[in-house]
């Protein structure tokens, strides 16, 4: 356990997490043996001076006193590991994920993500800030009771030794019974809050087909299986508590019946046969408690595993010594890439020259997006190279490529902050004038103009609150504020009105003007704006050439404007 905690947490911390553990470990062999101290003072108060009992009960006083400052220093080191840990943790999965190949991002991550980054950081925590003090109390007290116990009178000691393994024995097994119920339960809520997700963001998609009166099948059949996992976990915990709970009770009993005997038969004083039951009390509640705490740390212990199977994900390699690129030219050199089983580009070979536009036409699932993904670096080849500049983009720094990137994609993501932090994120850094002058040439400053809040306009989680054009619009903003070389676009007008796509169109000239652009154009009238043209279809380049050439060929790109210009002149 405190191996995967370390490797989790990360093992800057091991020094602090062992202090931590020392002072509260110290604390409870103070507690146990501070109860050694009653046998004296039960030998006074049964003997015949019962005054001699005042300097152990100072002793015993002064025990105590030790235990809490102990016991203080302990739990306050816990809370400040814990709150450490807490900073530091968010940053560091934060970190991982931001490196993770976007193709990591599976339809099944959403909840599982969710769920770690929020309950699952919190729970790993309130291992070392909640968990660690009682669990190291439950077990160091009662060992060092025993140990006491012992060394007052050997044959009860070795009957409470004797307890020992049986309590454990009965830990592990109460453990391993429930194991796959926490683990299945587990799965079901990351399935479940998947599906919260869903249901929230397929809210338009519902009420479109007038079903918000209706349940939400999936959704309803994840938390029913929840339900379910729930009520198997708590049966599958009952012999385990009950299990313990008998077991403990049984030793003390046994305890108990041989103090008498012992006693009756004269070889145990009374105040020995009474600080001995005294103390056998005493373990009983910590390891009562075990039952309760064992369920915590199996649960923490799940959560650990699947923050460490994310950790453990491998990012995109970073080159040691990165190169970084002269030009913004763009080069695909006998590109293969394959997601699962299925190739989505093979053999894909084409060059963009610096300052030139590039438009990429196909059928859906042509793996026209999945060129883009790769300039970007959003995964990594399985066969070939993608230059920019003249330099592999796995051998540039995420940064620098990133820096000569800017993107627009169809769907426009936007944080729940104002207008203006969104167009910022483009260049943090910039003065106010680059981003006014950004914002006028993507047409935004019209759009902020007439919100009562200008630029202070919050635009909701995802950009909710403004239509898709307005989105656009800051989308460019942002890109014309980055100022990037090489410029990535995924039909942006697809979906606008006519007015919002003029404005988009107008500000996606400016953003392109003097660039290395490469397109994907769903509306096949955004091509005639390129200097070539590839025809993509089932991976490979069919065709390519610029967009009079092609369509003279009468070939698949002559067929693709037909259907989808039927109007167009060369028709």
């Amino acid at each position: 356990m405190i191996t995967l905690l370390l490797r989790v947490l990360g093992h800057e911390h091991s020094r602090p997490l062992r202090r931590t553990a020392a002072l509260m470990t110290a604390a409870a062999v103070v507690e146990g043996l501070s109860y050694a101290l009653l046998v004296p003072v039960l030998r006074a108060l049964f003997g015949g001076s019962p005054a001699d009992a005042w300097p152990w009960l100072a002793a015993f006083g002064a025990s105590v006193a030790v235990y809490a400052v102990l016991r203080y220093a302990g739990d306050l080191a816990g809370f400040r590991v814990g709150i450490a840990i807490l900073r530091r943790m968010y940053h560091r999965l934060g970190g991982h994920l931001a490196r993770l190949p976007v193709g990591w991002y599976g339809t099944d991550r959403v909840g599982e993500v969710s769920v770690l980054a929020g309950h699952g950081v919190l729970q790993s925590v309130s291992v070392v800030a909640h968990l660690l003090t009682p669990t190291i109390s439950a077990v160091v007290t009662p060992l060092t009771i025993v140990v006491v116990m012992l060394g007052v009178h050997w044959q009860m000691g070795l009957a409470a030794l004797v307890a020992v393994p049986l309590v454990a024995a009965v830990q592990v097994w109460a453990g391993r019974s429930t194991a796959s119920d926490d683990a299945d339960r587990a799965a079901l809520e990351r399935e479940a809050t998947g599906r919260v997700i869903e249901y929230l963001q397929a809210q338009e998609v519902l009420r479109a087909g007038g079903r918000t009166e209706e349940r939400f099948g999936s959704l309803d059949d994840a938390l029913r299986d929840v339900e379910r996992a729930s009520r198997r976990q708590t049966l599958s915990a009952v012999p385990g508590v009950v299990g313990l709970a008998v077991t403990v009770q049984a030793a003390f009993t046994g305890l108990l019946a041989l103090g008498a005997f012992l006693a009756l038969g004269g070889d145990l004083g009374a105040a020995e046969a009474l600080a001995i039951l005294v103390l056998a009390a005493r373990c009983a509640d910590p390891l009562l408690a075990l039952s309760d705490i064992g369920g915590k740390i199996r649960g923490a212990r799940s959560v650990l595993a699947q923050l460490d199977a994310v950790l453990r994900a491998e990012p995109l390699p970073e080159s040691p010594a990165p190169v970084r690129p002269t030009g913004s030219g763009v080069e695909f050199d006998s590109v293969t890439f394959r997601y699962g089983e299925h190739t989505v580009l093979d053999e894909v070979s084409l060059s963009v020259p610096e300052g030139r536009r590039l438009a990429v036409v196909g059928p859906s699932g042509a793996g026209k997006s999945t060129l883009l993904a790769l300039i970007a670096r959003f995964h990594d080849v399985d066969a070939g190279a993608v230059r920019v500049g003249g330099v592999d983009v796995r051998d540039i720094g995420t940064e620098a490529l990133m820096a000569r990137i800017a993107i627009v994609f169809q769907d426009v993501y936007l944080f729940d902050g104002t207008i203006e932090e969104n167009v910022r994120l483009g260049r943090p850094g910039a003065d106010e004038a680059a981003m006014r002058a950004a914002a006028s040439a993507a047409r935004l400053d019209e759009v902020v103009e007439r919100l009562p809040d200008g630029w202070d306009t919050r635009v909701g989680e995802g950009g909710a609150l403004l239509s898709g054009g307005e989105r656009q619009r800051v989308s460019i903003a942002r890109a014309l504020l980055k100022d990037a070389p090489v410029v990535l676009l995924d039909e942006v007008t697809s979906a606008l009105d006519p007015v919002n796509e003029a404005a988009v169109h107008e500000g996606i000239e400016r953003l392109v003007a003097g660039r290395t652009v490469v397109m994907v154009a769903h509306r096949m009238r955004t091509v005639r704006r390129a200097d070539h043209v590839v025809f993509l279809d089932g991976g490979r380049i069919v065709e390519e050439g610029g967009h009079d050439e092609l369509l003279g060929l009468g070939g698949r790109y002559a067929d693709f404007w037909e259907i989808a210009v039927p109007s167009a002149p060369g028709g």
